[in-house]
């Protein structure tokens, strides 16, 4: 039985392998293709030379997933990092699939010849606005957006660098850099050629457990891959720190210096941590603005709540008398993230703490309704958590 089994395993591995490496065989096509583009002058930025001509970006392991966006590790001198792309054109979003309107940035038709630098940044606040609502300083991050654009540092804008600057901004990843570059919450931006973006490598991923290929996961019964995960984790002040982490990832995209975003798939697969222990996130194309959201989410047509659902946790209702989705989730990102972090934190934890942890954490995960109508609800149980932390772990190394 035990030889059968092993079979099995590997014979599903050289399955996956096979399938993954046809997905990853596109990425030829796709690079010789943003060469040509950089080598005609439509697109340009930070990374097109070290990538057509230096070849000193070099992709390494692919993780990909999906055929039409691709995740690579890599190296950039001495640099490692992680290169994203997609690699083709998607049509306008809907609530089933990613909420990332790729059409119109695939073609790099934007801005278009003659469009002066003001004219520009009009495009990008305009929206910048669209996506995060009317935010006071949303003059700020349109100078971010500048910055960035002049990829050469010459103190000019150049046509290929404004039309790869606003494909890069059609990405919700994209913008939550951005919006949290001050925080040490997601990786950094190391630099891009058109919608090619290399970001900082995340050292440890996921956030707990092993990673395993999806064609050898279905076969493992549910009991077994969580006693599995709970294998592979950190010393239990390690996890309270990683804890504290995401803790204060869902206070900075709350009533953020930028508008509110919403968690909507708050799966450990997402997020990872470098060897500080500070937690990083891994994919945030699932961390959406609230605004572009709830905008969306009203046109789409239900008959029952589970109509209403987009990504693995962003829920709402349906109004049964339209027919239509309300605007509202029905858990906040807080109840979502500590239903994340239960059965992490909770194992290995001290005997002095662990009851009032898992009270607390159970009064988290039953918040229900937006963090809006809870605030002070939702801001109590968020700084009772932190405070339990970071008291337990404030007089070590760890911390």
């Amino acid at each position: 039985m035990l030889c059968f089994v092993l079979l099995l395993v590997g014979a599903l591995s050289q399955l996956y392998h096979f399938s993954r490496s046809c997905l990853c065989s596109n990425m030829w096509k796709y690079k010789a293709c943003e060469c040509d583009k950089y080598r005609k002058g439509v697109i340009d930025g930070s990374a097109c030379s070290s990538l057509c001509e230096k070849d000193t970006l070099y992709l390494g392991k692919c993780f990909t997933a999906k055929p039409n966006s691709q995740v690579y590790s890599g190296s950039w001198g001495d640099l490692e990092g992680v290169i994203k792309c997609q690699m083709e054109e998607a049509p306008h979003y809907d609530l089933g699939g990613d909420m990332e309107p790729r059409k119109e940035a695939a073609t790099f038709s934007k801005p278009t010849k003659g469009t002066s630098v003001e004219k520009f940044r009009e495009m990008i606040f305009n929206h910048l606005k669209a996506k995060v609502g009317d935010q006071a300083n949303l003059a700020d991050l349109a100078t971010q957006v500048l910055s960035i654009a002049d990829a050469n540092k010459d103190g000019h804008i150049s046509l290929p660098e404004a039309r790869s600057t606003w494909a890069l901004l059609q990405l919700n990843e994209f913008l939550l850099a951005l919006v949290l570059q001050d925080r040490e919450h997601t990786p950094k931006l190391l630099g891009f050629c058109g919608d090619l973006y290399v970001l900082d490598k995340v050292p440890h991923s996921p956030l707990y457990g092993i990673s395993l290929p999806w064609i050898i996961e279905v076969w493992i019964p549910t009991g077994l891959r969580r006693s599995m995960d709970q294998w592979f984790t950190p010393s239990w002040p390690h996890k309270a720190k990683i804890s504290i982490g995401l803790l204060e990832l869902v206070e900075d995209i709350f009533h953020g210096t930028f508008g509110s975003f919403l968690m909507c798939d708050v799966s450990v697969t997402n997020f990872g941590y470098n060897d500080r222990h500070d937690l990083k996130v891994m994919d945030a194309r699932y961390i959406v603005p609230e605004a572009i959201f709830q905008e969306d989410i009203r046109q789409q047509r239900c008959d029952v709540d589970e109509d209403c659902l987009y990504g693995a946790d962003c829920l709402t209702s349906c109004d049964l008398t339209k027919h239509r989705c309300t605007p509202e989730v029905t858990r906040p990102n807080l109840a979502k993230a500590c239903e994340a972090l239960k059965d992490y934190i909770l194992r290995g934890a001290p005997s002095d703490v662990s009851e009032e942890l898992e009270k607390q954490l159970y009064a988290c995960i039953a918040l229900k309704g937006s963090a809006e109508q809870m605030e002070i609800e939702h801001s109590l149980i968020l700084n009772n958590l932190k405070t339990l932390l970071w008291k337990k772990i404030s007089h070590t190394k760890d911390s």
